[in-house]
C-alpha cells in the first residue's frame, strides 16, 4: 500500500527580508522543523520571490544538485565558472556544485518581481567537477501531458544531474486524468501544486501544497480545476 505524506501550502516555512519573501516547505535557513528535513533524496523547496533589481550576493555550494525553474520573470545567474546567463519562464537551471562553486543571482528586471522554485537534491557522486547547464523548454510540450524536465540521463530529454531522479511538468485541463508510473523501483515522488487543484490517493491538493508518495509503482492524478504542477521523483534512500 501506497506511503504518503500531505504539506499544507501555510504550513510551510516563511522567510521575509523584504526585498526576498520566501516559502519553504522543507527546513533551511531559520525555519527548521525536524519533521520536514527532506523527502528522499529532495533536500530543499524553496518558493522565492525577489523584489525588482535585488538578489543574492556571491555564497559558495558543494556536493549539491541545484535546480533553479523560474515561474514569473528573469533571474540574472553569474558563477565562478564564468557563467553569465539570465534564465526566465520557461527555463530550467541545474547546477552540479561538486566540488564548490560560488554564484550569485539577482532579478534582471529593475521594477518587477521573478518568482522561481529553487531546488536541492543530495547527488549520487560526490566532489565531481563542478557544471552548469540551462534548457528553454517548450511550454506546448505539458498541456494536458508530463513533458519531462530533468532525469539521470545526458542524452534523455530536458536537464540531467548526478542522481537517480526524474522530474515533470503539467499543465492539465480540469476533469482529466493522467497516471504517473515511477522510473526506478526505491523511488517516491513528491508533487508540488503551482497552481489549481489536483487529488491523489483521496488527498486534494491545492495552489502551493506540496504530497509526497512511495511504496508504489504509479499513481492516478484527478484534474478538479485547470492545474500547473511539478512532480519530483527521487531516491528515498541515497
Amino acid at each position: 500500500m501506497a506511503q504518503t505524506i500531505y504539506h499544507a501550502a501555510n504550513t510551510r516555512g516563511k522567510a521575509d527580508l523584504g526585498w526576498l519573501k520566501s516559502y519553504h516547505s522543507f527546513s533551511f535557513g531559520d525555519y527548521y522543523n525536524p519533521e520536514r528535513m527532506n523527502f528522499g533524496a529532495l533536500r530543499v523547496l524553496n518558493d522565492d520571490t525577489v523584489d525588482g533589481g535585488k538578489g543574492f550576493g556571491e555564497h559558495p555550494h558543494d556536493n549539491m544538485e541545484i535546480i533553479s525553474i523560474p515561474l514569473k520573470g528573469g533571474l540574472k545567474h553569474l558563477d565562478s565558472m564564468d557563467n553569465e546567463a539570465v534564465i526566465s519562464d520557461g527555463d530550467i537551471q541545474v547546477m552540479s556544485a561538486g566540488t564548490g562553486i560560488f554564484h550569485q543571482e539577482h532579478n534582471d528586471d529593475q521594477h518587477d518581481a521573478v518568482q522561481f522554485l529553487q531546488i536541492w537534491v543530495y547527488p549520487n557522486v560526490l566532489n565531481v567537477e563542478p557544471r552548469y547547464d540551462q534548457l528553454t523548454l517548450n511550454k506546448a510540450d505539458r498541456h494536458n501531458k508530463l513533458q519531462q524536465v530533468l532525469s539521470p540521463n545526458k542524452d534523455d530529454a530536458g536537464v540531467w544531474i548526478y542522481q537517480n531522479a526524474w522530474f515533470h511538468l503539467g499543465d492539465f485541463d480540469k476533469g482529466l486524468n493522467t497516471e504517473y508510473q515511477l522510473k526506478a523501483k526505491g523511488n517516491g515522488v513528491y508533487v508540488f501544486v503551482l497552481s489549481g487543484s489536483i487529488k491523489i490517493d483521496g488527498q486534494i491538493l491545492n495552489t502551493r501544497d506540496g504530497f509526497g508518495i512511495w511504496d508504489t509503482d504509479k499513481f492516478n492524478i484527478e484534474v478538479l480545476e485547470d492545474a500547473e504542477f511539478l512532480l519530483m521523483e527521487v531516491p528515498m534512500t541515497f
